[in-house]
């Protein structure tokens, strides 16, 4: 099978058996960018905790401190002077009744929805079309909220949501390549930092086991053991 030339460039800088620290991960990732589109840093935990026990379900929130690069399209299902005010924050749709029918006739043109929790109740119906796309809002991301301002600012500003897959690894985007080295090791840093935050107590062994950056068409690179313990700082 023929190899592209882009593919042999990177192999010849790239060592996947090694460790890399952070920073010469984010630069080699950069340097390695042939494609005619900016991609995306992509970030791969895998974690030591089994998703199947309540307690050791990994899901949460973090605001990058340079946001993630990517336009967010957010909708905010609530009624009234809420809507309007979620419009005003920067929402790019608002409002109740109209929205749960689109939504029911297959509209999904949306990245994110909030919601108020008086609407839930209708929101929560949508669940099978809403919930395998990764829409459905939750208390817990701070997607089900009264403050709907506040929310759509997060959200606008970088605040992103993660949550740890059956095999125990959570996948997220940390911003996109055309950011400095510097933006993207911070971002980097402040997941890693909130993941650590997170270890639960009934997990036992190793909390985290592997670390990978990537870009959207680059090659995985492991980061440092060391690296862990430099998010703490």
């Amino acid at each position: 099978m023929k190899v592209a030339k882009r593919i042999k460039a990177i192999r010849g800088k790239v060592d996947t058996a090694k460790e890399y620290l952070l920073e010469d991960a984010v630069k080699l990732l950069k340097e390695s960018s042939k494609v005619k589109f900016n991609e995306s840093l992509d970030c791969a935990i895998r974690l030591g905790v089994d998703p199947r026990h309540a307690d050791q379900m990994i899901r949460g929130t973090v605001s990058l401190p340079h946001g993630t690069g990517k336009k967010v399209t957010v909708l905010v299902i609530a009624k009234g002077s809420l809507a309007e005010e979620a419009l005003k924050a920067g929402a790019e749709y608002a409002g109740f009744e109209e929205y749960i029918e689109k939504i029911k006739g297959g509209w999904s043109e949306i990245d994110v929805i909030v919601a108020t929790p008086d609407v839930m109740g209708e929101v929560g119906k949508l669940g099978k079309v809403l919930g395998p796309k990764g829409l459905m809002p939750n208390p817990k991301s701070g997607t089900v909220t009264q403050d709907v301002v506040k929310a759509v600012k997060e959200v606008k500003a970088g605040k992103i949501e993660f949550r740890v897959e059956k095999a125990g690894i959570i996948h997220t985007s940390l911003g996109k390549l055309n950011f400095s080295t510097e933006q993207l090791v911070e971002n980097t840093r402040a997941f890693l930092l909130t993941i650590i935050k997170m270890k639960p107590s009934s997990a036992k062994g190793q909390y985290v086991k592997s670390v990978f950056l990537s870009s959207t068409m680059g090659p995985g690179l492991r980061i440092t053991k060391e690296e862990q313990s430099l998010s703490l700082k």
